[in-house]
């Protein structure tokens, strides 16, 4: 019957709210809010998350919002992002003789070349108060480079949502009263990331791990100069549940990040870039971190085969292994890895130039269930490597190569044959790979849909004929590859209906082009 609401009449609210919860897209949710005023307030119940780039005033906006979404247990502010201002928050709002203005950061003619008006494009303590006041349900909270906000906001903070479960402070000039005020008040406090947090010393992580204790389970630092062995032993003693630990400094060493090893039994995850580590510390960890499923090395002058070995006897359960720019290991550690480690399933080489055939073939032998494989910078590793991964890892869904100079068309044909389950291929300045190999690709994996051959100099037309023929992209880079013509970018047109994304940068192709692919798509 016109004129008669019976959705309105007949649910209540708590059965429309379960119905905008499961709208599959923020679009659909937006336009069911228009549809009436109870549509409107019963979608903002559902709103769980907000994202808040550096807007005008992000002290205002964050009132606004408040007003609006009480419900939210998840707020990003970061200051990187730039986001215009909607104009109608763009104009004078007043109350009495009081006023505020919401610039906005695109605006070269206004005043913010003073720096009061700086200031006021930057979340600050009063905003981070209002942000603790507005929404008490906090539980996730990411400060990306708000430099304006202290410990004085942030102990606003921590006293109003004592539910808080992870706080990234990434590049927040925050010291040492608000990091123990969140210790002693977030109970909770699961994840806590201190990347670029210069003003913090061993004082304010001491306290917080002594606060939240066992409760943490993930900890980032990086680039604290002040924070060393000191706090991270604390760390160890206290925090005996952290599962992910993720250092990147110059001033720990060896002592610190034992304690944490053998600290806590349950580390799964641990990621490290200290210059000062040894292969001690991988010994004990190949013996007490027997739950580890990540490792990720990165810049290590001092690592040898021997710490890896350890990692490989000990570590029976790691599935991903990062190794960057560690020029002392070699194929022996790899091999140790790779028989030891038989549920790995990612794996990147990046730089280590010691690296190479061999060690790629005890990967090939020995990892069945790998399903992502990276090579960066190897230019030891050559064809009969990749050739043995083929044959081994059948699983085998995403391969990058980038600047490997000994491999070629042997090696794709050899993972074209035996990984059909390849979904995404991404390859730049390999120049020894050519049309063979790519047309194996387009021939036998039948699943890929991404493609980047960036800068591959031997790579035609030909190649992209016959991906277009057995492939369904979605993706396709081909940026820098001069023989591409023409001819292969039609193909791909005509043969990718679903491709959404395409870069043919550095290449002169017809203009015919831009007609085709509104045709295909």
């Amino acid at each position: 019957m016109r004129g008669h609401d019976w959705i309105n009449t007949l649910l209540p609210d708590e059965l429309l709210i379960e119905i905008f919860r499961r709208l599959d897209s923020k679009s659909n949710r937006d336009a069911s809010s228009l549809v009436c005023t109870r549509w409107l307030r019963l979608e903002r119940l559902t709103r769980a998350a907000i994202r808040i780039g550096a807007s005008g005033s992000p002290d205002l906006l964050i009132h606004l919002l408040a007003a609006r979404f009480s419900n939210i247990t998840t707020v990003h502010i970061d200051e990187r992002l730039s986001v215009s201002i909607p104009a109608h928050l763009g104009r004078r709002r007043s109350s009495g003789n009081s006023s505020v203005k919401l610039h906005d950061v695109n605006d070269k003619h206004g005043s913010a070349s003073d720096q009061s008006d700086l200031d006021s494009l930057c979340l600050s303590d009063s905003g981070l108060a209002s942000l603790a006041e507005g929404f008490p349900k906090l539980e996730k909270l990411r400060l990306i480079w708000c430099s304006n906000v202290t410990s004085e906001g942030l102990s606003s903070l921590a006293r109003k949502c004592t539910s808080l479960k992870s706080l990234d402070l990434q590049g927040c000039y925050v010291g040492d009263q608000g990091l123990a005020a969140i210790g002693q008040c977030c109970k909770q406090l699961e994840d806590l990331n201190l990347r670029f947090c210069e003003g913090l010393t061993d004082n304010g992580l001491v306290e917080l791990a002594l606060g939240v204790g066992n409760a943490l389970k993930s900890l980032g630092v990086a680039a604290c100069a002040k924070i060393t062995d000191v706090s991270m032993e604390v760390v160890g003693s206290q925090c005996r549940s952290l599962e992910t630990l993720s250092l990147d400094s110059e001033f720990i060493h060896n002592k610190g990040v034992l304690a944490v090893i053998k600290g806590c039994p349950h580390l799964k995850v641990l990621k490290l870039q200290c210059i000062n580590l040894t292969d001690d510390t991988l010994n004990v960890a190949g013996t007490s971190c027997l739950s580890l499923e990540l490792l990720a090395l990165y810049s290590f002058q001092r690592f040898t085969d021997k710490g890896l070995c350890a990692i490989g006897n000990g570590c029976k359960k790691l599935k991903n292994l990062t190794l960057s720019d560690c020029y002392f290991l070699s194929d022996k550690g790899l091999e140790v890895i790779a028989t030891g480690c038989k549920e790995l399933t990612h794996l990147e080489v990046n730089g280590c130039h010691n690296i190479g055939t061999l060690g790629l073939e005890s990967v090939g032998k020995s990892c069945q269930h790998l399903s992502e494989l990276a090579l960066l910078y190897c230019q030891r590793i050559g064809d009969a490597g990749l050739v043995q991964v083929g044959q081994g890892c059948k699983f085998l869904q995403a391969l990058q190569l980038v600047d490997c100079s000994s491999i070629g068309d042997e090696a794709m044909c050899g993972i074209a044959s035996g990984c059909r389950n390849l979904k995404k291929l991404h390859i730049r300045r390999c120049y020894e790979i050519g049309n063979k190999g790519i047309i194996a690709v387009g021939e036998k994996c039948k699943l890929l849909t991404d493609l980047s051959i960036r800068f591959c100099d031997r790579v035609g037309d030909r190649a992209l004929i016959a991906i277009a023929e057995g492939c369904s992209l979605h993706y396709l880079n081909v940026s820098g590859c001069h023989l591409i013509g023409d001819a292969g970018v039609i193909a791909i047109a005509r043969g990718c209906p679903q491709l959404c994304y395409l870069d043919v940068s550095v290449l002169q192709v017809c203009i015919l082009l831009f007609f085709l692919i509104p045709k295909a798509m």
